[in-house]
């Protein structure tokens, strides 16, 4: 009998652990399921390509069950640990495996190994977390190699000097947490939820993954500026860090397998690309263009190869019998999207998989929408690639923050602090200001290529105003080639290319035609219809803007305020509008849908047939 060679028992029993740990793991018990939670495996949670702007081939998904223990901030780092967590789910999420609340004074520690590839012997090793909230400080092999703030936005760390020569390397990962206490970007996560506010999201909640690449030097970033009017796009590649000319890099630009050009470039400079009669991205054609770029040394060795894309588009304000007007590619375009905040009953801010968060888009299409209004959330990037790919427009905001009289242990609501609509600017100190502005930048920066995205929104309903003309003049420094909507209703300024009123009257408020910016509507209807079996909590009180108890009364509303917006279109120079929501959230039962996404309240082709109107 042959001796079973090494390789292949250590293979056997990393499979067997594997599966051991994931038949260990279970959803806590939860009110509400979607499917894809019911049918989560642990093994195989968001195993796609995370960054897919910036698609590598030597990389290395670090998600599934790691180690977590919570302890007080100021205890020691835990010595043993309390369970497993499924990465990525927050703590307080059924997906996680725990499901535990998580207070400001808490900290939150996740442990793994991890064994480095054979094959990047000779790579600098870059870990990077696509999002965690809120602080989170790094160890590898026991020695600290960074730390973050910032809910929303990935960072990533050269893990290369922490390595051991070979074996498993450990990882361990802290995070910090002041939820509604604290001043930092946050959303509508608060500690005591009840009407428009919802579970709080702590910790770990987007892709961890590993990459390679050359020691020597790597592509940090490209910039992509289209422009359909020069019929070129702009390519920009940055390095990681600064290089002599004498590097360059190699851009080809392709339709589907066809080659179009290939030019070169000194690193971290720009060059413009002539696009031959180019295919316009629009939400009927969502036509992209795929990139492969590639960084040489001066002696001609390829150090490191990308791959990207990029769409034709060019989103405008024009003029239309006087009035100010939404243009895509030189064309006034009606955008009719709905309010959409990305929570789900099991996994809270983390779609259950990439098929459940996919579903949320194809379905808003096929109900005849054309835009997406990311309200107070930013997502993972591959629900931007998806919308770039599937043709749906995108209002992404700013995650609203900055409290008011912060109360632990009060059994009052802790509320972002608010402008009234007549009422001046919030002033707030010069730290919290200046992380919200690196967040901010951080959201347009980490965005700017996915066609998509047409329009910033950095402020909303008043929520934490400040400084708005200051900001919305920055956003537009930061990207001229996009719409900003400085602030989404209430407390409205003469700054930006939108004049946005919120309205939630059965008959809904026409806005004023002012004549230097888009009249929109960014939100409106709110129309309540709680389905027994499919609500967060039975008990709480479960509403809508008005609130009825059946579909025929909920599609008569929704046809009442939707005519009034087809009216508007017509009479008013309405541009833009956006119905809240595409889905129940927690206690709001305003969605199109369930919280579950098992229910369609109003049949999908139904709403189609109204919506067409819109385009024609």
């Amino acid at each position: 009998m042959k001796a079973v060679p090494f390789f292949i028992i250590y293979c056997l029993l990393a499979y067997c652990s594997t599966v051991a740990s994931a038949q260990s793991w279970q959803a806590k018990p939860n009110s509400l399921m979607t499917e894809w939670g019911e049918n989560l495996k642990p093994d195989q949670v968001w195993q796609e390509y995370p960054r897919p702007q910036l698609e590598r081939d030597a990389w290395l998904n670090l998600n599934g069950l790691w180690h977590y223990a919570v302890t007080l901030k100021n205890e020691p780092k835990p010595t043993t640990y309390q369970g497993s967590i499924l990465v990525p789910f927050c703590i307080e999420s059924a997906l996680s495996g725990v499901k535990k609340s998580f207070l400001p004074d808490n900290r939150l520690y996740y442990k793994r190994t991890f064994t480095i590839p054979t094959d990047w012997a000779d790579k600098a090793v870059i870990l990077n977390f696509d999002a965690v909230d809120w602080s989170a400080t790094v160890w590898v092999n026991g020695a600290v190699v960074g730390s973050h703030k910032g809910a929303y936005d990935r960072f990533s760390f050269d893990i290369s000097p922490y390595l051991k020569g070979s074996g498993e390397q450990e990882l361990v990962v802290s995070v910090d947490d002041p939820s509604s206490l604290g001043t930092q970007a946050r959303g509508k996560q608060q500690l005591a939820q009840q009407g428009i506010w919802y579970t709080p999201v702590s910790g770990i909640w987007q892709t961890v993954w590993l990459e390679a690449v050359s020691k020597e030097a790597w592509i940090s970033e490209v910039r992509v500026v289209p422009d359909i009017d020069k019929k070129t796009v702009k390519i920009v590649p940055i390095s990681n860090k600064p290089l002599r000319p004498l590097y360059k890099v190699n851009v080809s630009v392709l339709d589907g397998e066809k080659r179009l050009s290939t030019t070169t470039v000194s690193v971290n400079k720009d060059v413009e690309i002539p696009i031959k009669d180019p295919k316009l991205w629009s939400p009927n054609t969502p036509f992209l263009y795929d990139l492969q770029i590639s960084l040489a040394s001066p002696e001609g060795k390829v150090l490191d190869e990308v791959k990207s894309y990029f769409g034709m588009r060019k989103i405008s304000i024009g003029t239309v019998n006087g009035l100010k007007y939404t243009f895509l590619n030189n064309k006034p375009i009606f955008q009719y999207g709905t309010l959409d905040q990305g929570w789900w009953p099991d996994g809270l801010h983390t779609p259950p998989s990439e098929e459940a968060m996919v579903f949320d888009i194809i379905k808003t299409k096929e109900m005849g929408f054309n835009m997406i209004r990311k309200h107070i959330k930013v997502e993972p990037d591959r629900w931007y690639y998806h919308c770039d790919r599937l043709g749906m427009l995108v209002w992404q905001d700013m995650p609203s923050g900055m409290v008011v009289e912060p109360r632990t242990g009060s059994e009052k609501p802790i509320h972002l602090q608010h402008v009234s609509r007549n009422g001046q600017d919030l002033y707030r100190d010069s730290e919290s200001t200046a992380q919200f502005e690196w967040e901010m930048r951080r959201m347009i920066d980490q965005h700017y290529n996915s066609p998509s995205v047409v329009t910033w929104v950095p402020l909303n309903e008043g929520w934490g105003q400040y400084a708005t003309e200051r900001l919305a003049h920055a956003v537009k420094a930061l990207d001229s080639t996009r719409l900003v909507n400085a602030v989404s209703g209430w407390a409205l300024r003469p700054v930006g290319d939108l004049h946005d009123i919120h309205t939630y009257q059965t008959t809904v408020e026409i806005p004023p035609k002012p004549l230097e910016r888009a009249s929109v509507i960014g939100e409106f209807g709110g129309i309540g219809y709680p389905i027994k079996e499919h609500l967060w909590n039975p008990e709480m009180r479960n509403w809508g803007y008005q609130t009825y108890h059946s579909a025929t009364e909920l599609l008569t509303q929704y046809k009442h305020k939707f005519d009034q917006i087809v009216q508007m279109k017509k009479n008013n120079g309405l541009s833009a509008a956006v119905y809240t929501q595409t889905t129940d959230v927690e206690g709001e039962v305003n969605g199109l849908m369930t919280y579950d996404r098992k229910i369609m309240k109003i049949p999908v082709k139904e709403l189609k047939r109204m919506h067409d109107v819109l385009y024609k």
